[in-house]
């Protein structure tokens, strides 16, 4: 059985194609990304570590999700 992750929906909202667009949770995960690769390929090679580096992205990104949670 598959954990249910909050993605906070859809970010871009799009009726066409049965698409409702890319999940803030997503977004922000993807936002977070090129200052992760960053932080790690100063110290190491990327590629070694890029599975760790997804996986904190979303790391990020939930806690996006959950403080949007908060103040709203």
């Amino acid at each position: 059985m598959t954990k249910q992750v909050k993605d906070g929906g859809p970010a871009y909202p799009v009726e066409r194609n049965l698409m409702s667009g890319m999940s803030p949770r997503d977004w922000f995960a993807g936002q977070a990304l090129p200052g992760l690769i960053s932080a790690y390929t100063f110290a190491l090679k990327a590629e070694a570590v890029s599975h760790e580096i997804a996986k904190e992205a979303y790391s990020y990104a939930d806690a996006m999700i959950a403080a949007r949670e908060i103040t709203q």
